[in-house]
């Protein structure tokens, strides 16, 4: 009696067997005979089809098919997507960039160069970076240049050229190997660097540079979230647009009339020589300057100076002392922050706009005094402190070679 039940259940699981293999070969008959009715017309012009007395060889032949024409090329629409792929890894790149603190990167990098661009690290507030900072007025720095090149750690003599903001001595062939110089910056390097005006390395001319990762990632997010594109001009529309985004999103409301026409004379000074658009870079150095007045103290932004230039702030200073009382007047403190631009710019000539033209940077600018507070505050004492401390965002914004006024136009 087992023996039987063994049996009959054997052949309940047979027939089991031999239902679901004739529905999976109905269904696969089922595909085929879809399939060659979707492609009737080419199949009579090709000729009549064969047949197969197995529908499973005939759906294999179909998948074969289809394997053949995804093979001999892509379809219409994936090639027009292609071009979007291209444009998407593009902008992935132009992101990878300024995340990683590079910013701009000339064309050039796009080629094969004998030297490999550093790696740049971005700074870390330490626990003291509030504090204040005692520089004393009477003892100059003065630092020395370095006496090899920051690139190739080779010294020959008067073909290195120095950084007006930092110590570090470049040659202009391993600055072109490099890739960061064009052929018209690499000229005026040559040009500026032994002068009193002097050139910014790459280092110091991206302003960029000096934000933490905490405060890039404030700023590519204000980015993605208005479409900015990394790398790209900005016409005025464009920078309008912008203004009303973060208005919106800080203060939830739109700009004023008023304000608006503040953002034009931004444009303005960031356009001196009327391209009718504002490069990337210094829309970005404008950018990073308006991070770093929003989350560090003036403590912390005088921590970022360095020696040769809290040299210039104690010449600055000492020529507005002319009684040697170690106090100047509000009025020459902001004639001098005004005037840092110009002193330090190499097209300070053909950048006719000034700061009181394009809106205050503080509450302690020079655009942004009315008549009574001019009246009664113009004459107040300014120490050496505090003068240092107010003018360090000055002295920050005058690093960039560019001769776009980089400074921060509250809204």
């Amino acid at each position: 009696m087992g023996v039987l039940m063994s049996k009959k259940k054997e052949v309940e699981k047979v027939r089991q067997y031999n239902t679901v293999v004739s529905a999976f070969q109905a269904g696969l008959k089922d595909r085929a005979v879809t399939a060659k009715q979707a492609d009737g017309e080419v199949e009579e012009a090709d000729g009549p089809a064969k047949t197969s007395a197995n529908p499973e060889e005939a759906t294999l032949d179909e998948v074969k098919t289809e394997e053949v024409d995804i093979n001999a090329g892509p379809s219409t629409s994936q090639q027009a997507s292609a071009p979007s792929r291209d444009e998407c890894k593009v902008n992935q790149e132009a992101w990878s960039r300024l995340r990683d603190g590079k910013g701009v990167e000339p064309e050039e990098l796009d080629k094969t160069h004998q030297l490999t661009p550093p790696a740049f690290v971005r700074p870390k507030r330490e626990a003291d970076d509030d504090q204040p900072v005692e520089v004393e007025l009477d003892q100059k720095e003065q630092p020395p240049n370095d006496e090899i090149c920051d690139v190739c750690e080779v010294w020959t003599a008067d073909d290195l050229y120095p950084c007006r903001i930092c110590t570090r001595m470049f040659h202009d062939g391993c600055l072109r190997e490099l890739g960061y110089l064009r052929a018209e910056a690499l000229q005026e390097m040559r040009d500026t660097a032994h002068t009193v005006t002097g050139w910014s390395c790459y280092y110091c001319d991206n302003l960029n540079l000096l934000l933490t990762d905490e405060e890039m990632y404030s700023l590519m997010e204000t980015f993605k979230q208005c479409k900015i594109i990394p790398e790209s001009c900005l016409v005025s529309d464009e920078l309008l647009q912008y203004r009303h985004f973060v208005s919106k999103q800080q203060f939830d409301k739109d700009l004023t009339d008023e304000q608006e026409e503040e953002v034009l004379a931004q444009f303005a000074a960031l356009d001196p020589e009327k391209k009718g658009h504002i490069e990337w870079s210094d829309f970005l150095y404008f950018e990073s300057l308006a991070i770093l007045r929003k989350f560090r103290t003036e403590n912390s932004l005088l921590r970022l100076l360095t020696g040769k230039e809290r040299d210039k702030a104690r010449s600055v200073f000492l020529g507005l002392d002319l009684n040697k009382d170690g106090v100047i007047t509000r009025a020459e403190c902001r004639q001098a922050q005004q005037s840092w631009f110009h002193s330090l710019n190499k097209d300070s000539q053909s950048c006719n706009v000034s700061i009181s033209q394009v809106g205050p940077i503080c509450e302690s600018s020079p655009g942004s005094s009315d008549s009574e507070r001019s009246k009664t505050g113009e004459s107040r004492s300014v120490t050496w402190a505090d003068f240092l401390r107010e003018s360090a965002i000055y002295i920050l914004a005058a690093r960039p070679n560019s001769s776009a006024m980089h400074i921060h136009l509250p809204l």
